[in-house]
Formats: C-alpha cells, structure tokens, sequence
C-alpha cells in the first residue's frame, strides 16, 4: 500500500493563493525532472502510436512548432 500524504501538507494554507500555485508548480517540476519514473498508461501509449501512424501518412497535415506557439501568443496576448 502507498503511504499517503495529508492534503493540503501542513504550512500549506498559511500560504497565498500565488504562493500555493507556486508551490504546486514546483512540486511538478520536481517530479517531471525525472520522466522515467512517471508511469504511462496503455491508453496513452496506443493513442501515441495512433497519432504517430497518423502523422506518417500525412506529415503535410503537421504544424510546425514555432508557427502553433506564435499562433498562442497571438490569440492569447502574450509578450514573448
């Protein structure tokens, strides 16, 4: 069985609603820094074998990177 932690951890409703957000935030990256322990479900790893198969047989269909985030800062009103 899993130890589980108290939710909210203790000190944590001391906190501001932009020190929480900051804290959650870096609760994350402490965990995505290390992706090999973060486990992947076979729903996701079909859906991305799926996506793939999709992609190879119409990569023209495929937006760049650079091009759907500039499109994001644009919609969104974000100063890059």
């Amino acid at each position: 069985m899993t130890k589980r932690v108290e939710i909210p951890p203790p000190g944590f409703d001391n906190l501001s609603v932009d020190e929480q957000i900051e804290y959650v935030q870096d609760l994350w990256d402490w965990i995505a820094a290390r992706p090999e322990d973060i486990p992947v479900a076979d729903w996701q790893k079909e859906l991305i074998e799926e996506r793939l198969r999709e992609h190879e047989a119409n990569p023209e269909a495929a937006i760049p990177w650079a091009e759907v985030r500039s499109r994001l800062f644009e919609k969104y009103s974000i100063k890059k």
